[in-house]
């Protein structure tokens, strides 16, 4: 179970990423938690991978307080955990069974477990005639694939997908949150922090709505409430750039007093110099007969 307690998140120079935030997750649920760029998102992930700690509140995992983890603990609290990263960071130079393989063996897992299950994992995801092949050869959606194999091979408790499909497209976007669906199916608690909303609309799941580092709404998916909302957003936006009375654009400044304004363009014709409206002398012209135009030597 995870639980959020009055918790809030400031970063050094008083940037303020999370206030008051409250919600539980029970175990076996499959959460989204979405919101906009700059919203919260990243914060209540690393605040559950334990990278930071919480300014005020607590943040608790199955009862436990992160922040009161001793730092050697704070790599086996982990092992409790699978994540799933936007951008795979996968092994290059390793093939896909050593990737995932490497996950288990960082844990400590004998050569007969690793050599047992791996096997088992990549078949669960589709990938088990893959196994030799480096991720350069893999499509994004099979790398992505890889990730999640990585992330579930040693049976975590919690699967934390942060932007899993943001490199994907429509088609793998699916796939991927249907492989998602299935792993919560198993009993995992699942967790997936995304912006698209065309994902959430089409999976019918619990979101937790995070709004300028607070939690704006929490339940299940409602188009028309969203819909709703996203109007109400357009217009608050519109009202903010409409010029108020008096004012004009595009540089807002108020216009100046009709008396002030007649002022101000009787001095200026008053320093406007128009050209003398005299004709001009003829030029004379050039005669030889009486000398006009010669030059004496």
């Amino acid at each position: 179970m995870i639980e959020f307690e009055n918790v809030y998140k400031t970063y050094e120079k008083g940037s303020r990423a999370l206030r008051d935030v409250n919600f539980r997750i029970d175990d076996g649920e499959f959460v989204f938690v979405t919101g906009r760029s700059g919203s919260g998102k990243t914060t209540i992930v690393r605040l559950l991978l334990r990278e930071i700690t919480a300014t005020e509140g607590r943040v608790l995992v199955d009862g436990t307080d992160l922040a009161q983890l001793k730092q050697k603990e704070i790599p086996f609290y982990r092992r409790r955990l699978g994540v799933v990263f936007q951008d795979f960071r996968l092994l290059k130079d390793a093939t896909v069974f050593e990737n995932v393989a490497f996950a288990k063996y960082v844990t400590g897992a004998p050569r007969s477990e690793i050599v047992a299950e791996v096997p088992k994992v990549l078949e669960r995801v589709g990938l088990a005639a893959k196994y030799r092949a480096y991720p350069g050869q893999l499509s994004g959606g099979e790398q992505q694939r890889v990730a999640i194999a990585r992330a579930i091979v040693n049976s975590p408790e919690i699967l934390i997908a942060d932007e899993p499909t943001g490199n994907l497209d429509p088609a793998n976007s699916w796939h991927i949150m249907k492989l998602l669906e299935e792993i919560n199916d198993s009993g995992t608690t699942v967790l997936v922090v995304t912006h698209s909303r065309e994902l959430i609309e089409g999976m019918n799941k619990r979101v937790i709505d995070i709004r300028r580092g607070t939690v704006n709404s929490d339940g299940l998916w409602d188009p028309a409430t969203a819909e709703k909302e996203a109007r109400a957003r357009l217009e608050a936006r519109a009202d903010r750039k409409r010029p108020r009375p008096g004012m004009r654009r595009p540089d807002g400044k108020r216009p100046m007093s009709s008396a002030k304004a007649e002022a101000r363009m009787a001095e200026a014709r008053a320093k406007i110099e128009y050209p003398d409206e005299t004709p001009a002398a003829e030029p004379q012209e050039h005669a030889a007969a009486d000398g006009a135009g010669e030059v004496t030597e």
